[in-house]
Protein backbone atom coordinates (compact mmCIF):
# COMPACT_ATOMS: atom_id res chain seq x y z
CA UNK A 1 0.00 0.00 0.00
CA UNK A 2 1.19 3.41 -0.70
CA UNK A 3 2.02 6.14 1.41
CA UNK A 4 -0.61 8.83 1.70
CA UNK A 5 0.74 12.31 0.16
CA UNK A 6 0.06 16.20 2.08
CA UNK A 7 0.18 19.04 0.46
CA UNK A 8 0.80 22.30 2.46
CA UNK A 9 -0.36 25.08 -0.25
CA UNK A 10 -0.69 28.70 0.97
CA UNK A 11 0.19 32.37 -0.52
CA UNK A 12 3.94 33.35 -0.16
CA UNK A 13 5.49 34.42 3.31
CA UNK A 14 3.02 32.08 5.92
CA UNK A 15 5.85 29.72 6.52
CA UNK A 16 4.97 27.07 4.41
CA UNK A 17 8.68 25.78 4.69
CA UNK A 18 9.18 26.60 7.93
CA UNK A 19 5.90 23.98 8.95
CA UNK A 20 7.70 21.34 5.87
CA UNK A 21 10.87 21.48 8.07
CA UNK A 22 9.14 21.02 11.44
CA UNK A 23 6.81 18.18 10.42
CA UNK A 24 9.12 16.26 8.94
CA UNK A 25 12.66 16.81 12.00
CA UNK A 26 15.94 16.13 10.89
CA UNK A 27 15.41 14.28 7.82
CA UNK A 28 15.38 17.15 5.21
CA UNK A 29 19.20 18.46 6.65
CA UNK A 30 20.42 15.39 7.14
CA UNK A 31 23.41 15.32 3.73
CA UNK A 32 23.70 12.46 1.59
CA UNK A 33 26.28 10.33 1.96
CA UNK A 34 25.98 9.27 -1.30
CA UNK A 35 28.26 11.11 -3.83
CA UNK A 36 26.20 12.66 -6.69
CA UNK A 37 22.75 12.46 -4.94
CA UNK A 38 21.49 16.35 -4.07
CA UNK A 39 17.48 16.33 -2.01
CA UNK A 40 14.82 17.59 -3.23
CA UNK A 41 13.62 20.00 -0.78
CA UNK A 42 10.28 20.21 -1.98
CA UNK A 43 9.33 16.56 -1.33
CA UNK A 44 9.89 14.32 1.75
CA UNK A 45 8.60 11.68 3.84
CA UNK A 46 7.67 12.05 7.56
CA UNK A 47 5.80 10.17 10.39
CA UNK A 48 3.02 11.38 12.83
CA UNK A 49 2.30 8.22 16.06
CA UNK A 50 1.70 5.26 13.39
CA UNK A 51 1.58 7.17 10.15
CA UNK A 52 3.66 7.11 7.67
CA UNK A 53 3.19 9.86 4.86
CA UNK A 54 4.65 12.06 1.87
CA UNK A 55 5.13 15.47 2.30
CA UNK A 56 4.93 18.37 -0.18
CA UNK A 57 6.07 22.08 0.28
CA UNK A 58 4.54 23.69 -2.49
CA UNK A 59 6.42 26.98 -1.88
CA UNK A 60 9.32 25.30 -3.13
CA UNK A 61 7.77 24.46 -6.72
CA UNK A 62 9.10 27.39 -9.37
CA UNK A 63 6.83 28.29 -11.64
CA UNK A 64 8.86 30.76 -13.45
CA UNK A 65 7.93 34.24 -14.79
CA UNK A 66 4.62 33.82 -14.16
CA UNK A 67 2.82 36.79 -12.38
CA UNK A 68 2.47 36.62 -8.67
CA UNK A 69 -1.46 35.31 -8.23
CA UNK A 70 -1.09 32.51 -11.35
CA UNK A 71 2.06 31.03 -9.54
CA UNK A 72 -0.27 30.77 -6.37
CA UNK A 73 -2.83 29.61 -7.95
CA UNK A 74 -0.64 26.80 -10.21
CA UNK A 75 0.98 25.80 -6.97
CA UNK A 76 -2.43 25.03 -5.97
CA UNK A 77 -3.70 23.11 -8.22
CA UNK A 78 -0.05 20.72 -8.76
CA UNK A 79 -1.30 20.20 -4.74
CA UNK A 80 -4.42 19.40 -5.56
CA UNK A 81 -3.68 16.98 -8.01
CA UNK A 82 -0.97 14.87 -5.91
CA UNK A 83 -2.23 14.95 -2.59
CA UNK A 84 -4.75 13.13 -0.74
CA UNK A 85 -4.65 15.77 1.83
CA UNK A 86 -4.36 19.33 1.89
CA UNK A 87 -2.72 21.43 4.70
CA UNK A 88 -4.10 25.44 3.35
CA UNK A 89 -1.97 27.75 5.74
CA UNK A 90 -2.31 31.45 6.62
CA UNK A 91 -0.40 33.91 8.80
CA UNK A 92 -2.79 34.50 11.85
CA UNK A 93 -0.87 38.24 11.92
CA UNK A 94 -2.01 39.24 8.88
CA UNK A 95 -5.40 38.26 8.71
CA UNK A 96 -7.50 36.91 5.68
CA UNK A 97 -5.75 38.30 2.63
CA UNK A 98 -6.86 39.00 -0.43
CA UNK A 99 -4.58 35.98 -2.12
CA UNK A 100 -5.26 33.80 0.59
CA UNK A 101 -9.37 34.26 -0.77
CA UNK A 102 -7.82 33.14 -3.99
CA UNK A 103 -6.15 29.79 -2.62
CA UNK A 104 -9.31 29.31 -1.05
CA UNK A 105 -11.77 30.05 -4.61
CA UNK A 106 -9.32 26.90 -5.91
CA UNK A 107 -9.03 24.56 -3.04
CA UNK A 108 -13.00 24.84 -3.13
CA UNK A 109 -13.02 23.08 -6.67
CA UNK A 110 -10.51 19.75 -4.76
CA UNK A 111 -12.67 16.60 -3.67
CA UNK A 112 -9.90 16.19 -1.40
CA UNK A 113 -9.94 17.19 2.30
CA UNK A 114 -8.81 20.66 3.45
CA UNK A 115 -7.14 21.09 6.95
CA UNK A 116 -6.96 24.95 7.77
CA UNK A 117 -3.74 25.88 9.37
CA UNK A 118 -3.27 29.67 11.11
CA UNK A 119 0.53 29.92 11.44
CA UNK A 120 2.39 32.71 13.56
CA UNK A 121 -0.16 32.05 16.47
CA UNK A 122 2.79 32.36 18.96
CA UNK A 123 1.40 32.94 22.01
CA UNK A 124 -1.83 31.95 24.21
CA UNK A 125 -2.56 35.19 24.18
CA UNK A 126 -3.17 35.49 19.95
CA UNK A 127 -5.41 33.00 19.54
CA UNK A 128 -8.08 35.67 18.98
CA UNK A 129 -7.00 35.98 15.95
CA UNK A 130 -7.92 32.97 14.36
CA UNK A 131 -11.47 33.88 14.59
CA UNK A 132 -11.48 35.91 11.32
CA UNK A 133 -10.42 32.79 9.48
CA UNK A 134 -13.66 31.08 9.87
CA UNK A 135 -14.63 33.09 6.83
CA UNK A 136 -12.63 31.33 4.29
CA UNK A 137 -15.11 28.59 5.06
CA UNK A 138 -13.26 25.07 5.83
CA UNK A 139 -14.39 24.57 9.39
CA UNK A 140 -11.97 25.48 12.51
CA UNK A 141 -8.55 27.10 11.90
CA UNK A 142 -5.81 25.28 13.80
CA UNK A 143 -3.83 28.20 15.58
CA UNK A 144 -0.19 26.66 15.27
CA UNK A 145 3.76 28.47 15.44
CA UNK A 146 5.99 27.58 12.80
CA UNK A 147 8.63 28.84 14.57
CA UNK A 148 8.06 27.49 17.98
CA UNK A 149 6.66 24.10 17.06
CA UNK A 150 3.02 25.03 19.08
CA UNK A 151 0.29 23.68 17.66
CA UNK A 152 1.57 20.89 15.38
CA UNK A 153 0.58 17.73 17.22
CA UNK A 154 -3.52 18.98 16.85
CA UNK A 155 -2.80 19.96 13.37
CA UNK A 156 -1.35 16.37 12.36
CA UNK A 157 -4.21 14.35 14.29
CA UNK A 158 -6.74 16.51 11.62
CA UNK A 159 -4.77 15.46 9.06
CA UNK A 160 -4.42 12.22 9.62
CA UNK A 161 -7.91 11.36 10.52
CA UNK A 162 -8.25 11.43 6.83
CA UNK A 163 -5.93 9.38 6.02
CA UNK A 164 -7.26 5.63 4.84
CA UNK A 165 -7.11 2.82 7.29
CA UNK A 166 -4.25 0.43 6.81
CA UNK A 167 -5.10 -2.31 5.11
CA UNK A 168 -8.10 -0.47 3.24
CA UNK A 169 -5.70 -1.17 -0.40
CA UNK A 170 -5.80 -5.08 -0.94
CA UNK A 171 -2.93 -5.21 -3.74
CA UNK A 172 -2.56 -8.43 -5.20
CA UNK A 173 0.16 -10.94 -4.15
CA UNK A 174 1.22 -12.01 -7.42
CA UNK A 175 1.64 -8.78 -9.42
CA UNK A 176 4.70 -7.40 -10.02
CA UNK A 177 4.64 -3.61 -9.92
CA UNK A 178 7.12 -1.39 -11.87
CA UNK A 179 7.29 2.04 -13.06
CA UNK A 180 9.41 3.83 -15.61
CA UNK A 181 10.97 6.84 -13.97
CA UNK A 182 12.92 9.58 -16.33
CA UNK A 183 13.46 13.13 -17.22
CA UNK A 184 10.84 14.49 -19.87
CA UNK A 185 11.49 13.73 -23.10
CA UNK A 186 13.42 10.64 -22.64
CA UNK A 187 10.73 8.69 -24.10
CA UNK A 188 8.79 6.88 -21.52
CA UNK A 189 5.10 7.00 -23.02
CA UNK A 190 6.93 5.16 -26.22
CA UNK A 191 8.53 2.51 -24.11
CA UNK A 192 5.54 1.90 -22.56
CA UNK A 193 3.47 1.44 -25.69
CA UNK A 194 6.19 -0.48 -27.02
CA UNK A 195 6.28 -2.82 -23.72
CA UNK A 196 2.44 -3.38 -23.73
CA UNK A 197 2.40 -3.33 -27.93
CA UNK A 198 -1.59 -2.04 -27.26
CA UNK A 199 -3.34 -5.00 -28.04
CA UNK A 200 -2.20 -7.10 -25.48
CA UNK A 201 -4.02 -4.18 -22.76
CA UNK A 202 -5.90 -6.51 -20.27
CA UNK A 203 -6.83 -3.86 -18.07
CA UNK A 204 -6.61 0.09 -18.59
CA UNK A 205 -7.63 2.80 -17.09
CA UNK A 206 -7.72 1.90 -13.24
CA UNK A 207 -7.63 4.22 -10.67
CA UNK A 208 -4.41 4.45 -8.75
CA UNK A 209 -4.15 6.31 -5.58
CA UNK A 210 -4.10 9.95 -6.73
CA UNK A 211 -7.02 11.59 -9.01
CA UNK A 212 -5.28 11.01 -12.35
CA UNK A 213 -2.99 8.19 -11.67
CA UNK A 214 -3.65 5.22 -14.13
CA UNK A 215 -2.01 2.16 -13.55
CA UNK A 216 -2.09 -0.33 -16.51
CA UNK A 217 -2.20 -4.28 -15.84
CA UNK A 218 -0.48 -6.25 -18.80
CA UNK A 219 0.03 -9.96 -18.97
CA UNK A 220 3.57 -11.72 -20.43
CA UNK A 221 4.20 -15.54 -19.90
CA UNK A 222 1.86 -15.57 -17.38
CA UNK A 223 3.17 -13.11 -14.99
CA UNK A 224 0.92 -10.29 -14.45
CA UNK A 225 2.30 -7.08 -14.50
CA UNK A 226 1.08 -3.41 -13.15
CA UNK A 227 2.69 -0.50 -14.75
CA UNK A 228 2.21 2.33 -12.29
CA UNK A 229 0.94 5.85 -13.20
CA UNK A 230 1.08 5.84 -16.90
CA UNK A 231 -0.87 8.94 -16.87
CA UNK A 232 1.99 10.91 -15.55
CA UNK A 233 3.43 9.78 -18.55
CA UNK A 234 0.74 10.59 -21.04
CA UNK A 235 0.12 14.26 -19.40
CA UNK A 236 1.66 16.59 -22.38
CA UNK A 237 1.18 20.43 -22.78
CA UNK A 238 0.67 21.70 -19.12
CA UNK A 239 2.80 24.54 -17.70
CA UNK A 240 4.43 22.57 -14.76
CA UNK A 241 4.84 19.21 -17.24
CA UNK A 242 8.29 20.81 -18.23
CA UNK A 243 8.81 21.57 -14.94
CA UNK A 244 11.59 19.54 -13.22
CA UNK A 245 10.76 19.90 -9.88
CA UNK A 246 7.11 18.92 -10.44
CA UNK A 247 8.44 16.15 -12.66
CA UNK A 248 10.49 14.94 -9.46
CA UNK A 249 7.80 15.15 -7.79
CA UNK A 250 5.28 13.40 -9.84
CA UNK A 251 8.20 10.20 -10.44
CA UNK A 252 8.65 10.23 -6.09
CA UNK A 253 5.12 8.83 -5.63
CA UNK A 254 5.11 6.26 -8.64
CA UNK A 255 8.66 4.87 -6.80
CA UNK A 256 6.79 4.70 -3.92
CA UNK A 257 4.29 2.56 -5.02
CA UNK A 258 6.51 0.50 -7.29
CA UNK A 259 8.37 -2.81 -6.76
CA UNK A 260 11.06 -2.18 -9.31
CA UNK A 261 11.78 0.83 -11.05
CA UNK A 262 13.13 1.22 -14.25
CA UNK A 263 15.53 4.36 -14.50
CA UNK A 264 15.24 5.42 -18.16
CA UNK A 265 18.16 7.40 -19.81
CA UNK A 266 18.68 9.23 -23.02
CA UNK A 267 20.87 6.72 -24.94
CA UNK A 268 21.40 10.20 -27.12
CA UNK A 269 21.96 12.90 -24.08
CA UNK A 270 23.65 10.92 -21.56
CA UNK A 271 23.28 11.48 -17.96
CA UNK A 272 21.69 14.91 -16.23
CA UNK A 273 21.71 15.71 -12.23
CA UNK A 274 18.09 14.88 -12.45
CA UNK A 275 18.52 11.46 -12.94
CA UNK A 276 20.89 10.66 -10.35
CA UNK A 277 18.85 12.46 -7.99
CA UNK A 278 15.63 10.48 -8.85
CA UNK A 279 17.79 6.98 -8.61
CA UNK A 280 18.79 8.24 -5.08
CA UNK A 281 15.28 7.94 -4.37
CA UNK A 282 14.99 5.33 -5.76
CA UNK A 283 17.56 3.63 -3.77
CA UNK A 284 16.68 5.20 -0.63
CA UNK A 285 13.23 3.93 -1.12
CA UNK A 286 14.23 0.30 -1.07
CA UNK A 287 12.95 0.09 -4.27
CA UNK A 288 14.25 -3.09 -7.30
CA UNK A 289 16.05 -0.97 -9.83
CA UNK A 290 16.95 -1.56 -13.93
CA UNK A 291 18.96 1.04 -15.74
CA UNK A 292 17.24 1.58 -19.26
CA UNK A 293 19.08 3.53 -21.97
CA UNK A 294 16.50 4.07 -24.75
CA UNK A 295 16.88 5.84 -27.99
CA UNK A 296 19.90 2.98 -28.68
CA UNK A 297 19.12 3.38 -32.79
CA UNK A 298 19.93 6.68 -32.72
CA UNK A 299 22.98 6.66 -31.23
CA UNK A 300 26.02 6.15 -33.78
CA UNK A 301 28.06 3.47 -32.11
CA UNK A 302 31.18 1.58 -32.62
CA UNK A 303 32.24 -1.58 -30.78
CA UNK A 304 33.10 0.27 -27.76
CA UNK A 305 29.96 3.04 -27.25
CA UNK A 306 28.16 0.62 -25.73
CA UNK A 307 31.04 -0.62 -23.03
CA UNK A 308 31.56 3.86 -23.10
CA UNK A 309 28.06 4.33 -21.81
CA UNK A 310 27.89 1.40 -19.16
CA UNK A 311 30.85 3.02 -17.58
CA UNK A 312 29.72 6.54 -18.07
CA UNK A 313 26.68 5.18 -15.60
CA UNK A 314 28.66 3.05 -13.50
CA UNK A 315 30.74 6.56 -12.56
CA UNK A 316 27.96 8.36 -12.29
CA UNK A 317 25.98 5.83 -9.77
CA UNK A 318 28.56 4.67 -7.65
CA UNK A 319 25.73 3.15 -5.31
CA UNK A 320 23.78 1.26 -7.82
CA UNK A 321 26.88 -0.75 -9.27
CA UNK A 322 24.16 -3.63 -8.44
CA UNK A 323 21.37 -2.71 -11.02
CA UNK A 324 21.48 -4.49 -14.71
CA UNK A 325 21.80 -2.04 -17.65
CA UNK A 326 19.61 -2.63 -20.51
CA UNK A 327 19.72 -0.87 -24.32
CA UNK A 328 16.70 -0.30 -25.81
CA UNK A 329 14.80 1.49 -28.35
CA UNK A 330 11.32 2.20 -27.90
CA UNK A 331 10.75 3.36 -32.13
CA UNK A 332 12.45 0.03 -33.31
CA UNK A 333 11.20 -2.34 -30.70
CA UNK A 334 14.60 -3.63 -30.22
CA UNK A 335 15.41 -5.72 -27.06
CA UNK A 336 12.12 -3.94 -25.39
CA UNK A 337 10.52 -7.44 -24.49
CA UNK A 338 13.65 -8.86 -22.68
CA UNK A 339 12.67 -5.82 -20.32
CA UNK A 340 9.81 -8.26 -18.48
CA UNK A 341 12.70 -10.77 -17.87
CA UNK A 342 14.53 -8.97 -16.61
CA UNK A 343 12.24 -7.38 -14.28
CA UNK A 344 10.81 -10.59 -13.18
CA UNK A 345 14.42 -11.13 -12.07
CA UNK A 346 14.80 -8.33 -10.06
CA UNK A 347 11.27 -8.81 -8.18
CA UNK A 348 12.31 -12.07 -7.12
CA UNK A 349 15.83 -10.90 -5.91
CA UNK A 350 13.79 -7.71 -4.02
CA UNK A 351 11.72 -10.35 -2.53
CA UNK A 352 14.53 -13.11 -1.76
CA UNK A 353 14.57 -15.09 1.62
CA UNK A 354 17.70 -16.99 2.82
CA UNK A 355 17.65 -19.55 5.42
CA UNK A 356 19.44 -18.29 8.53
CA UNK A 357 21.72 -21.31 8.79
CA UNK A 358 22.96 -20.99 5.09
CA UNK A 359 23.12 -17.27 5.97
CA UNK A 360 25.32 -17.26 8.68
CA UNK A 361 27.48 -20.13 7.33
CA UNK A 362 28.49 -17.25 3.93
CA UNK A 363 29.26 -14.65 7.08
CA UNK A 364 31.36 -16.75 9.13
CA UNK A 365 33.54 -17.78 5.62
CA UNK A 366 33.97 -14.01 4.91
CA UNK A 367 35.25 -13.31 8.00
CA UNK A 368 37.81 -15.98 8.25
CA UNK A 369 39.08 -15.20 5.03
CA UNK A 370 39.08 -11.35 6.29
CA UNK A 371 38.94 -10.96 9.81
CA UNK A 372 37.42 -7.13 10.61
CA UNK A 373 40.25 -4.73 11.84
CA UNK A 374 40.95 -4.18 15.60
CA UNK A 375 40.06 -0.22 16.69
CA UNK A 376 41.95 0.61 19.60
CA UNK A 377 43.00 -3.10 20.52
CA UNK A 378 38.95 -4.31 20.50
CA UNK A 379 38.01 -6.61 17.54
CA UNK A 380 34.53 -6.36 15.64
CA UNK A 381 32.91 -9.70 17.09
CA UNK A 382 29.83 -11.53 14.84
CA UNK A 383 27.87 -13.77 16.61
CA UNK A 384 24.80 -14.04 14.44
CA UNK A 385 23.22 -12.85 11.12
CA UNK A 386 19.03 -13.07 10.81
CA UNK A 387 17.06 -11.55 7.74
CA UNK A 388 14.24 -9.95 8.98
CA UNK A 389 12.20 -8.74 5.83
CA UNK A 390 11.94 -8.60 1.63
CA UNK A 391 11.23 -5.85 -0.66
CA UNK A 392 14.63 -4.64 0.08
CA UNK A 393 16.13 -8.01 2.35
CA UNK A 394 16.89 -6.53 5.39
CA UNK A 395 19.66 -8.30 7.73
CA UNK A 396 20.10 -8.09 11.53
CA UNK A 397 24.22 -8.94 12.12
CA UNK A 398 24.28 -9.35 16.03
CA UNK A 399 27.70 -7.85 17.14
CA UNK A 400 29.80 -7.30 20.14
CA UNK A 401 29.17 -3.71 19.53
CA UNK A 402 28.20 -1.81 16.79
CA UNK A 403 30.58 1.22 17.18
CA UNK A 404 33.10 -1.01 15.94
CA UNK A 405 31.06 -1.83 12.42
CA UNK A 406 32.90 0.08 9.83
CA UNK A 407 31.52 1.43 6.75
CA UNK A 408 33.90 -0.46 4.76
CA UNK A 409 33.83 -4.25 6.42
CA UNK A 410 29.55 -3.50 6.15
CA UNK A 411 30.17 -2.79 2.43
CA UNK A 412 32.72 -6.22 2.51
CA UNK A 413 29.69 -8.28 3.78
CA UNK A 414 27.34 -7.19 1.76
CA UNK A 415 29.57 -8.08 -1.28
CA UNK A 416 29.69 -11.21 0.07
CA UNK A 417 26.23 -12.02 0.48
CA UNK A 418 25.71 -10.66 -3.42
CA UNK A 419 28.62 -12.56 -4.61
CA UNK A 420 27.30 -16.01 -2.52
CA UNK A 421 22.95 -15.14 -3.51
CA UNK A 422 23.05 -12.78 -6.24
CA UNK A 423 20.84 -9.68 -5.35
CA UNK A 424 21.12 -8.63 -8.41
CA UNK A 425 19.00 -5.42 -9.19
CA UNK A 426 18.08 -4.92 -5.44
CA UNK A 427 19.49 -2.61 -2.73
CA UNK A 428 20.30 -4.63 0.33
CA UNK A 429 19.96 -3.26 3.65
CA UNK A 430 22.58 -4.65 7.56
CA UNK A 431 21.54 -3.29 10.52
CA UNK A 432 24.27 -3.90 13.40
CA UNK A 433 22.71 -4.44 16.41
CA UNK A 434 24.61 -5.30 20.07
CA UNK A 435 23.47 -8.82 21.38
CA UNK A 436 21.52 -8.41 24.59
Amino acid sequence: MSKPTVAIVGRPNVGKSTIFNRIVGERISIVEDVAGVTRDRIYSSADWLSHDFNLIDTGGIDIGDEPFLEQIRLQAEIAIEEADVIIFLTNGREGVTDADEQVAKILYKTKKPVVLAVNKIDNPDMRDMIYDFYSLGFGDPYPISGSHGIGLGDLLDAVAEHFPEKGEVDEEEDVIRFSLIGRPNVGKSSLVNALLGEERVIVSDVAGTTTDAIDTTYEFEGQKYKIIDTAGMRKKGKVYENMEKYSVLRALKAIDRSDVVLIVLNGEEGIREQDKRIAGYAEEAGKGILFVVNKWDAVEKDEKTMNRFTEDIRKNFLFLDYAPIAFVSAKTKQRVKTLFDQIQMISENHAMRIQSSVLNEVIEDAVARNPAPSDKGRRLRIYYVTQVSVKPPVFIVFVNDPELMHFSYERFLQNRLRESFGFEGTPIRLITRARS
